[in-house]
């Protein structure tokens, strides 16, 4: 059993003893404390050393814990593997407080000042300072920011033209204690002397990097949690390490990163960790796994010491599917055919996101040696996806009822099998009486879904770029409505149906809001205004051609448009096989 070395000491204690050599390891991610962090630690600090804002109600004996960091000795170095954040933060406060104490010249100044020069810097044998070698490195491969880091705290300056998150931390500080030390003259000293002598850190060093690295898996950083993705590249990191590719891989994990922080926004979790989810339900497809419980993404990989991200084209493979989702985001005519294209917009209004980890699925089982795919079976298998998902998310409504055909889908595509949903083909006539009856309010995914469907139904659609913000349009304008005297609507929900709808570009929807339909009709089209400007109208055709051939929209043909977005969309379901 590897042994652990455990005890809590000071910021002074920890930082000043001769063996306090901090190493940032390159695997590690760059520092991303902000001011929201900041502020959050110099509040609970001061609160904790100047009790009710008083400085006598102070107990010498209390102690404010900060957290763990966890270490192993790598050569001569304590090489960080949680606690970088917290460790970084508190060495450019020391830095800002020492920069401040420098030319006061009173006791206790000049005591302060000594205890943080030796947590900052490296002594000799008689304890002198050495001023050209800190007590910290950074080696982080993915931060092109870590030498200000390193000149801020050998100068105690921060130069106009840094931008880093190190420049920002370290002028939040210096702006704290300044304005502190202009209210709290007479008290000056003692917040930083309370800091180094109260404020408790718990260093544990491991014996090996392998059991700091498990440590590590189950740590929080203080107001940061670690991501899934960071503990996987850890483990990476390891991997290539033992084959000689160290650097290869830091390359490789800096170029991924960036990529997936470019097309990936998750609601939860990292761009990574989104990375890392797409890429789990192929490997689960892959074990036979059809529960429609989903294990945790961090449970899911260390199984069996993380002996999947051990195995031999992982990694390649996920830079495989990163490619692919960015093509599908920068809409790639190169990769894909103008129709996949079409229907990928489609899926971009899909009413859950569970589409793309059945597209990812799809891509990773059938994609050829040059990552392709062939073009003719991924469009059956996108329309099949489409009509599909639709008409469970009316039918079957959440996205936790569209787990159990799906993951059985996923099963189906590692293995060859056809998607054909055998065992959840629809009743078409019960679809039509449910889509009658269902409201599709504007705040319902699937609202937009449909009217994004239907717009792309008509061949003359042209695409439009991912980066468009489309709004929902109601062509009988819902002002409309409360105002007609001669010809309302004979009942006013009439209003809200499909029929009435269809998507429109916010810059237009925004002209076009509640005007009559002769008014609208101008701004569909595109207008000149009273300046001469020429204002351009909507991309979408059917407005457009709506413009141009009715005077009026009416009830009629909001019932008539209803029917004929229905009738299409059934015959959608039976031309993809999905009726019973």
């Amino acid at each position: 059993m590897s042994k652990l070395n455990i005890d809590q000491q000071t910021i002074y204690q920890l930082f000043s003893d001769k063996k306090s050599d901090f190493l940032i390891p390159d695997y590690q991610r760059p520092y991303a404390w902000g001011e929201t962090e900041c502020q959050t630690l110099w509040d609970d600090i001061f609160a904790f050393s100047f009790p009710d804002d008083s400085c006598d109600k102070f107990n010498p004996d209390d102690e404010y814990f900060l957290g763990p960091i966890v270490t192993y000795k790598n050569e001569r170095k304590l090489e960080i593997i949680d606690g970088q954040q917290r460790l970084t933060t508190l060495m450019l406060m020391l830095r800002a407080f020492y920069t401040k104490f420098l030319n006061m010249k009173d006791d206790n100044s000049q005591g302060i000042r000594n205890s943080i020069s030796k947590c900052i810097w490296k002594t000799d044998e008689f304890g002198n300072l050495k001023m050209d070698q800190l007590k910290i490195d950074s080696q982080v491969s993915t931060d092109d920011d870590k030498e200000e880091f390193m000149t801020i705290l050998r100068t105690g300056e921060v130069k106009k033209e840094y931008k880093s998150k190190y420049a920002s931390v370290f002028r939040f500080f210096v702006e704290k204690i300044e304005k502190f030390c202009s209210e709290w003259p007479s008290y000056a000293a003692y917040l930083p002397a309370r800091i180094m002598n109260n404020c408790i850190l718990l260093p544990i060093e491991a014996e090996t990097q392998d059991t700091a690295l498990r440590i590590f898996s189950t740590l929080n950083d203080r107001g940061l949690p670690l991501s899934d993705s960071d503990i996987f590249k850890a483990q990476f990191y390891k991997i290539y390490s033992a084959k000689g590719e160290k650097d290869l891989f830091i390359e490789k994990w800096k170029d991924l990163e960036a990529l997936a922080e470019k097309i990936f926004h998750p609601l939860r979790g990292t761009p990574m960790d989104e990375l890392f989810t797409r890429y789990m339900y192929y490997e689960r497809a892959k074990q036979g796994i059809s529960s429609s419980t989903t294990e945790a993404l961090r449970r899911f990989y260390e199984k069996d010491s993380y002996k999947l991200l051990k195995t031999d084209g992982v990694f390649d493979n996920l830079i495989g599917l990163a490619n692919f989702w960015n093509d599908v985001s920068n809409q790639n005519n190169e990769r894909f055919s103008y129709e996949i294209l079409r229907k990928l917009y489609v899926l971009n209004y899909a009413p859950n996101g569970m589409w793309t980890y059945f597209v990812s699925v799809y891509y990773m089982q059938n994609k050829d040696a040059d990552g392709m795919l062939e073009d003719e079976a991924f469009l059956k298998f996108l329309d099949k996806t489409i009509a599909f998902v639709w008409t469970y998310a009316v039918t079957n409504p959440g996205v936790n009822m569209l787990r159990t055909p799906i993951y059985a889908e996923m099963i189906n595509i590692v293995n060859n099998i056809p998607v054909e949903f055998k065992e959840n083909k629809f009743d078409l006539d019960a679809v039509r009486n449910r889509f009658e009856l269902f409201d599709f309010y504007n705040m319902r995914p699937i609202t937009k879904a449909m009217l994004t469907w239907w717009a792309y139904t008509m061949p003359e659609q042209p695409l439009f770029p991912m980066e468009t913000v489309l709004e929902i349009e109601h062509i009988y304008a819902r002002n409309r409505n409360e105002k007609e005297t001669t010809n309302p609507l004979s009942n006013p929900r009439y209003v809200e149906k499909l029929g009435n709808k269809a998507l429109l570009e916010k810059r237009v929807n925004i002209r076009a809001s509640d005007y009559r339909f002769a008014d609208k009709a101008n701004y569909y089209k595109g207008y000149i205004n009273k300046r001469g400007q020429v204002k351009e109208g909507t991309k979408v055709v059917e407005l457009r051609e709506l413009a141009e051939t009715n005077a009026d929209f009416t009830e009629k043909d909001i019932l008539n448009r209803q029917k004929i977005i229905l009738d299409a969309f059934i015959n959608y379901l039976r031309d993809n096989d999905l009726a019973k």
